[in-house]
Parts: C-alpha cells; structure tokens; sequence
C-alpha cells in the first residue's frame, strides 16, 4: 500500500476508535470515520506473537486492503488483528476483509 494512504498518528488512532463505527470477526476488527481522503491504519498486538508475526500479519493485512481501495469510500479506516490472524493465510484475511467492509457499506455505490 502506497505512503499516501497510510494512517500514520497516534491522534489518529485514537480518534478513529472513539468516534468511529465498527465490525468485527474472527481475525480482524475494522473501524471507520468518514474524512476529506482515504487514510488507513493498522494495529497488530504484542499478542499476536513476536515481531515476525507481527509484521508479516501487517503486510498481509496492507496487500489485502490495497486492493480494496479503488472501491471504497473515503475516510479513516483501522484494521486491528486479533489473535486469529496470526495462524490465518493471505486468502483467509483478504475474504474477512471483503466481508467486514461490506458489513459496513464501505464500498463506493457506484463501485458495487
């Protein structure tokens, strides 16, 4: 995923968690704000398992949601992983994220 469309702040963060809307699932949880341009965050825990896991959880999650972005509106989005996540491959995380953007209504109208 692009810089551009990087979440970045932890003002950001914060702010998408309080005054967000939000879905979850089994591996994941996604948060949304509406904003001016398309920004997105992601949250892996010390949880989930050590820097390796993390990180590659991280990527998988970045790949799965840029292929997503063309689609979807405009705002702040979170995606924070869950313990799941870290035994889950790339298809099984790209799929929970499809479900959970849809759950919301994230998808541009004219883009459905």
């Amino acid at each position: 995923m692009e810089k551009q469309y990087r979440l970045r702040k932890n003002g950001q963060f914060r702010y998408v968690y309080k005054k967000g809307k939000g879905a979850a699932c089994r591996e994941m949880s996604v948060g949304f704000v509406k904003g001016p341009r398309l920004l997105a965050g992601f949250a892996v825990s010390k949880k989930i398992g050590n820097a390796v896991t993390r990180n590659r959880v991280k990527r998988r999650l970045r790949e799965a949601f840029r292929a997503e972005i063309p689609l979807l509106r405009r705002g702040l989005y979170v995606v924070t992983a869950r313990d799941a996540a870290a035994q889950a491959d790339y298809a099984r995380l790209a799929a929970s994220l499809k479900y959970l953007l849809r759950k919301q209504g994230l998808y541009r109208e004219e883009a459905k």
